[in-house]
């Protein structure tokens, strides 16, 4: 068993110096006679004793008190040799289930890409801070965007994470992207699309689907992923609400969880709730899904009884392509389908309290509301021009805070 006491200790150097008769000193007089250094010591699992040379007290306690929590989390002895690669693979069987398949997706994405930069026959513990300067440096340098590179640094510095805690195959301190930081970008503008915007490229459609679809997106702020896996029963038709939730697999549905493992429900407009209606007039018994077509849930039958069906593959492909078709036809600047969910969650901050935006946006953290949903608008800076003149009027400012202000 490893000891359950880290200790820090003197550690003498030289031979041991006499008093003026010729004759050793004592061991209390040491300290203050013979040289030493500072060492921590402690054991392993396996009965060998450790140990680590500092030049001052206040690095040996710094470092006990860490290596005392290993081992009291039993990870004192040296972690378990594991290469780059098998980390990888391990890392993919046990994050499923833990977190959502897009994020999953990008944790494998990020592992494979450094994985070829440094690798991936690279023991885990060999890796250092100076491969991930390079890794970063290489994306760059091929063309990937900061925005893309600095998602790379959040994500493997959460994977490398992991490697420490909980699995125990690197000691505290070992993540090689710890201090790596995300490289600086100016912030680019929020696309906002217009109401007049929206309806230009919902007429340039005579599609019930489009009209339905577009009109969720922009009126529920729902993900794309959200809305195609948005099930009839989903659908609060008598409230006029619709329901983001979790769905275990089954004979008739696939199994499928929200970004943060969050269900939310959203209030929808009763125009958003009529077109539902009629699409749901003109749909094919026999589909759960709200908007995938019964022909296109025939081949995910037959994918998932044939076991082609590939985890994270989408209920409906090629809706970007079809999206800046009806776009371009519309003769409308371009936009995402995320747009139209930023859209909405900025008509939403205008008159409800950031708390209550955050949840129906379904964001675990507010700074994600406020960074990269709620845009700008003209009539905001209309209205910040009016205060600013009204102050310059003397109709908003206290004179007793200013310098034109009568001193008492």
């Amino acid at each position: 068993m490893a000891t359950t006491k880290v200790g820090v200790y003197r550690k003498y150097r030289g031979p041991v110096p006499e008093d003026p008769e010729g004759k050793p000193l004592s061991e209390k007089d040491w300290p203050r006679k013979r040289r030493f250094s500072w060492a921590v010591r402690w054991f392993g699992e396996n009965g060998r004793r450790y140990s680590k040379s500092f030049k001052s007290r206040k690095e040996a306690t710094r470092f006990a008190e860490g290596k005392q929590n290993d081992v009291r989390r039993a990870a004192a002895d040296p972690p378990k040799s594991l290469s780059l690669e098998e980390f990888a693979e391990e890392h993919g069987d046990v994050m499923k289930g833990q977190v959502a398949q897009a994020t999953l997706e990008d944790q494998a994405r990020a592992l494979r890409m450094f994985k070829e930069h440094v690798g991936g026959n690279t023991a885990l513990s060999k890796v250092k801070p100076h491969h991930a300067e390079s890794y970063v440096a290489s994306r760059l340098r091929s063309g990937a965007s900061v925005a893309t590179v600095n998602k790379d640094i959040r994500t493997l510095k959460r994977v490398f994470n992991l490697a420490i805690e909980p699995r125990g195959y690197l000691l505290e301190g070992q993540n090689p992207f710890r201090s790596v930081k995300q490289r600086k970008q100016a912030d680019k503008p929020l696309r906002y699309v217009t109401h007049e915007e929206f309806e230009q490229v919902r007429a340039a459609t005579e599609s019930l689907w489009w009209h339905s679809l577009l009109t969720l997106l922009y009126t529920t702020a729902l993900r794309l992923g959200e809305a195609l896996n948005l099930t009839w029963a989903d659908v609060d038709f008598e409230h006029d609400r619709v329901r983001v939730a979790a769905k275990d697999q089954s004979e008739c549905l696939l199994a499928w969880e929200p970004k943060d493992h969050e269900s939310r429900i959203l209030p929808a407009p009763p125009a958003a709730i009529q077109l539902l209606t009629d699409l749901q007039v003109e749909a094919a018994e026999g589909c759960p899904y709200v908007f995938v077509p019964a022909w296109r849930w025939d081949f995910v039958r037959r994918a998932l009884e044939q076991d082609t069906w590939r985890d994270g593959q989408r209920l409906v492909n090629n809706l970007g392509r079809r999206l800046a078709t009806v776009r371009k036809r519309a003769k409308v600047a371009h936009f995402t389908f995320h747009d139209l969910r930023r859209t909405c969650v900025t008509n939403w901050a205008r008159t409800l309290p950031a708390h209550v935006t955050q949840r129906l946006a379904g964001h675990s953290d507010i700074k994600t509301t406020l960074k990269y949903y709620i845009s700008v608008q003209p009539e905001d800076l209309e209205r910040a021009r009016t205060v600013q003149a009204a102050i310059l009027r003397g109709g908003l400012t206290d004179p007793k805070v200013t310098h034109s202000g009568q001193k008492s």
